[in-house]
């Protein structure tokens, strides 16, 4: 199916259930559906959206397109969760709908207010000479899950942006709703805006300023920002898309980074003493993360494994995208660790040492140890030649290299096919999480993180290992999946 812009904005109620049926049966014979990741029954997932608590259990909904494997008409999904693990569906959906998000409900955040949870999204709207204009909108869902839209938008586009202004997110600080906003200046330059509710009012919002974050302005623009504490420590979360790879290393055609601050001084727009950029994952595919802060003083974060602008192999079954799993942050030693939450361990089935293993199911969790000094190798998706999705760690030598170059259908080439980041020589723990067509590996326990998609063919489905390595595999499963 070619993508015309006709095609990608065609309203939800112009597809036939003869169309869907179709999309749907595509859908269906990918030899590359995940079992315990969340990820679209059809059509295009991107950025999670509103991740929070809210009456007792945990809310995320994801960006969707659902009628094939491209950006066009965005809306929300919601999931609900018990534990962080097992999502499910509530049928509830944040359409484009209204004047002011006719052409998308762009992306955003949530926080319980009151009795409701409060929802803060950009609205996407093309004129007749397809100029964007964008709103920052609001939207209320109560306990019995009804959805309401505040009728005007909360904030319009500033003067000195472009129209390149979106995903807001809000949180409290202090008893004062703030929330922080990515943003293109008339520069062309990336930023990200900082606005405040009058009298903690949702529906009032005044700007306090640019954020200073000690920002280089070599990006184009940020999306996605992300402001949480962590032990009270305040860590900025963004995308911004064009970043200079002399300020930050990075190979992904986009990087997701984080600063490390030692204030937020809101009435100054500004975080203190903040660190210079850091690669929030190492691997291939993570963007537009989302973080909050839950009210028993964690701070959790879900993740897109996909990028912009890029193709993946599921494109054509009509479908692609995949959320992580969910992670909670905590800083140590300076230093921001990410590490699947406890309840990741209710998937365990069994268990047996790690060794060479001829088949697998490809939904496994493995957590190796691994002696300072030592140089190893691991190969998953491993076929009978031994080539797969390889992992080298050269710990005597400070060095961890993952290599997706042999296993199954290879893509987004030119971004290259290794990633590498430095460990120190140490003793080293690292904890592997394959699902099919996807991997999250989390080095020391989420020191280093690397994460991406691979596409194996059918023979790839073996483990080999080479050196002094030890370890434990475990098998997995999720149960039923409803989505």
């Amino acid at each position: 199916m070619k993508w015309t812009r006709e095609l990608s904005y065609k309203h939800y109620d112009q597809w036939s259930h003869e169309e869907l049926c179709e999309i749907e049966k595509r859908v269906n014979q990918s030899p590359w559906r995940a079992n315990y990741h969340i990820e679209p029954s059809t059509g295009l997932l991107n950025d999670p959206n509103g991740f929070c608590y809210f009456n007792g259990t945990w809310i995320v909904f994801y960006q969707h397109f659902p009628f094939g494997a491209t950006h066009g008409l965005k809306s929300w999904v919601q999931l609900k969760s018990d534990d962080l693990v097992h999502f499910s569906p509530t049928g509830l959906k944040i359409l484009p709908d209204t004047k002011f998000d006719s052409h998308g409900a762009y992306s955003g955040s949530a926080l319980q207010i009151k009795d409701n949870l409060f929802i803060f999204y950009t609205g996407n709207v093309r004129d007749r000479q397809w100029k964007r204009h964008t709103y920052q909108l609001g939207a209320l869902i109560d306990k019995q899950g009804h959805l309401k839209k505040l009728k005007t938008p909360l904030i319009n586009q500033p003067m000195d942006t472009t129209d390149h202004f979106r995903d807001p997110q809000i949180f409290m600080y202090h008893n004062q709703y703030y929330a922080v906003i990515g943003a293109q200046t008339i520069k062309r330059q990336g930023t990200i805006q900082l606005y405040k509710s009058h009298e903690n009012d949702y529906g009032t919002w005044e700007k306090v300023g640019e954020l200073d974050f000690s920002n280089d302005y070599t990006s184009y623009m940020i999306e996605c920002p992300n402001l949480v504490f962590v032990d009270q420590v305040p860590v900025l979360i963004y995308c911004p898309q064009g970043l200079d790879k002399d300020v930050c290393s990075y190979k992904n055609i986009y990087p997701n980074v984080y600063k490390i601050g030692s204030s937020f001084i809101p009435e100054k727009s500004r975080i203190t003493s903040i660190s210079q950029p850091q690669l929030l994952d190492w691997g291939f595919d993570i963007y537009a993360t989302q973080a909050f802060n839950t009210e028993d003083n964690r701070v959790l974060a879900i993740s897109w494994i996909g990028l912009p602008d890029t193709s993946y192999p599921t494109d054509r079954y009509n479908y692609q995208g995949i959320l992580s799993l969910v992670k909670e942050l905590r800083i140590k030693d300076g230093k921001l660790y990410q590490y699947p939450v406890s309840s990741i361990k209710e998937l365990r089935v069994s268990q047996k040492p790690l060794c060479n293993i001829a088949q697998t199911n490809n939904c496994y969790e493995l957590e190796v140890h691994l002696q300072a000094n030592s140089t190893n190798v691991i190969t998953l998706f491993a076929d009978e030649d031994g080539k797969g999705l390889t992992l080298t760690f050269d710990i005597k030598h400070n060095s961890v290299k993952v290599d997706r170059s042999g296993v199954g259908e290879e893509f987004a080439k030119e971004y290259g096919s290794t990633r590498t980041c430095f460990i120190d020589n140490q003793a080293t723990t690292v904890n592997i999480f394959i699902d099919n067509s996807v991997f999250e590996m989390f080095i020391n326990k989420g020191e280093k993180v690397f994460s991406g998609r691979v596409f194996p063919y059918s023979r790839h489905n073996g483990i080999t290992t080479n050196g002094n390595i030890t370890g434990t595999y475990y098998e997995l499963d999720y149960g039923y999946k409803t989505y």
